[in-house]
């Protein structure tokens, strides 16, 4: 003989209602976690290797002479944060807390502070890095129209790094979805650009990185050879020693390649590794700051720091910040992410990391010198 139950049948079917309650917010929650998770991967595009660029014309009057061996010229390289780093931000993937700019006013400010602080070094060539064109993060200021703006007697190419789709992370402070990119402006005339698309994760991460590139532009020179500028910002946050071996070797393969046709090859940016220290270093990093392998540099190839005295070279300041914490001069994580390298037909002047004490952005501008052998 079956023993009733002692809960009354009311009561079961209150019990039963406070169960499905929470279950059902518990299945719709996974139900909108796989539809977004599916949004990611459906949206989710590498922009296209071998892409032509566009090179805008100066809407003021420009150098139309080709470059000469016979008079020296400059380059500045710029990571400009996509105008959020004030010195008093933070990130959240460094561990900070932000992951929007303070105000639209603040990105204006930070890229109006950094496009004239490299107008007032008077660069022939300058190289910007995380320009964004259309982001959440940066309340969609068009950043490469305000630097357009500064350098209006200069050509201008614009290679696109990222198109991300919407980012739901961290949930205090969505992401978003953003477009940014890397651009040169060079004070003479530039005839061709390419975008190649470096090699990036292929597992999550790659929602969190950018979709890493570098821009190749070719400049005249009036001895039938040409100047080749390349503009680079590899990996951080999807960073591992395959990406980075693929990176560098695919960008090492395009240097000597133009080496060898005979052109002046020059090449900056943020390399995302210490370039301070010796590759024999054994010490703990940061995934994005490993020594630079200099033995993986082709022959003819060098980078400016390394033709410093070892002095000189240990007292350039440090172009990058970490943005764990807001800027602190006593206990800021500080290291040289960016500079130069160039081939051996290219004689270094001076070169420079400029301190502006990471006022505009998490990282500082290097400056260099040259001329063309």
């Amino acid at each position: 003989m079956k023993k009733k139950s002692s809960i009354p049948h009311a009561s079961k079917k209150k019990l039963s209602k406070w169960v499905k309650i929470p279950l059902g917010i518990l299945a719709a929650i996974l139900v909108i976690l796989l539809a977004y998770v599916i949004y990611l991967y459906a949206a989710y595009h590498r922009i296209p290797d071998n892409q032509e660029l566009a090179v805008e014309a100066p809407t003021e009057q420009a150098q139309t002479a080709s470059l000469t061996t016979d008079q020296t010229y400059s380059a500045l390289t710029y990571n400009v944060g996509f105008g959020a780093y004030s010195p008093d931000f933070s990130f959240f993937m460094d561990g900070g807390k932000s992951s929007w700019a303070k105000s639209k006013e603040n990105v204006q400010s930070n890229i109006n502070g950094a496009g004239n602080f490299a107008a007032s070094q008077n660069p022939d060539f300058i190289l910007f890095q995380e320009v964004d064109l259309n982001s959440t993060r940066s309340y969609h200021v068009n950043q490469y129209d305000i630097l357009k703006d500064t350098f209006a007697d200069y050509y201008s190419v614009f290679a696109q790094n990222y198109d991300s789709p919407f980012l739901f992370y961290p949930l205090t402070q969505p992401h978003g979805k953003s477009r940014s990119g890397i651009t040169l402006f060079s004070r003479y005339p530039v005839t061709s650009s390419l975008r190649r698309s470096f090699p990036i994760a292929t597992t999550f991460k790659k929602f969190f990185d950018l979709d890493r590139c570098y821009s190749i532009s070719r400049v005249p020179v009036d001895n039938d050879k040409e100047l080749v500028v390349f503009n680079l910002h590899m990996s951080a946050y999807g960073n591992d020693d395959q990406i980075r071996q693929g990176q560098i070797r695919m960008l090492c393969q395009d240097m000597e390649k133009e080496y060898q046709a005979g052109n002046y090859v020059l090449c900056g940016g943020d390399f995302n590794h210490d370039l301070k220290a010796s590759e024999d270093d054994t010490s703990e990093h940061h995934s994005w700051a490993y020594p630079f392998p200099r033995k993986e540099l082709p022959e003819h190839f060098t980078f400016g720091m390394d033709l410093l005295s070892q002095q000189e070279k240990a007292d350039l300041w440090n172009t990058s910040r970490n943005t764990d914490i807001p800027y602190d001069p006593d206990a800021s994580y500080t290291v040289t992410l960016d500079g130069f390298i160039f081939s051996d037909n290219i004689t270094m002047g001076s070169y420079e990391d400029l301190n502006t004490g990471y006022s505009y952005s998490d990282h500082d501008p290097v400056y260099m010198e040259f001329s063309l052998n």
